[in-house]
């Protein structure tokens, strides 16, 4: 494969395939830490992270603050988009995410903090970013295609 320069399309394309492939380890997984979690769940997980890798692919344009006048790198915006969805996703499922959490870990864990979550998407977001960057390459010359 040769690279033809930055192309919104492919990180697109390579955020939703690596969102994808993560929320298809939460799904096949899902049931191995929480036998009775249905079907809705397995594939909101799914869906959820191939969305995230595609708004993360979408955000690479973005390489620049305009209000803050500062530079956006790849590494500073990735984890910040990711971070940031699954601090949100959260707030909307606190007690189900600290019963999954406290099933693995046990009561009174600090790993058992729905919290962490957050720290999780940032993770994933970092490597989403970086491969998207990769293949993709960021900001305005990606949409000049």
């Amino acid at each position: 494969m040769s690279y033809d320069g930055p192309s919104l399309v492919t990180r697109l394309m390579v955020g939703k395939a690596l969102g994808f492939l993560v929320g298809l380890a939460g799904f096949l997984t899902f049931p191995y830490f929480m036998a009775d979690v249905g079907w809705l769940v397995r594939f909101g997980i799914l869906f959820w992270y191939t969305t995230l890798g595609a708004i993360i692919g979408l955000a690479g344009v973005f390489s620049w603050h305009p209000v803050l006048k500062v530079r956006l790198p790849w590494w500073v915006r990735a984890p910040l988009v990711g971070g940031w969805m699954n601090f949100v996703l959260t707030f909307f499922a606190y007690d189900f995410m600290e019963a999954v959490l406290i099933n693995i870990f046990g009561y009174g864990s600090v790993l058992a903090s729905p919290w962490w979550f957050a720290v999780e998407g940032a993770v994933v977001g970092l490597a989403i970013g970086w491969a998207a960057t990769l293949f993709g390459g960021e900001g305005k010359a990606t949409v000049g295609r």
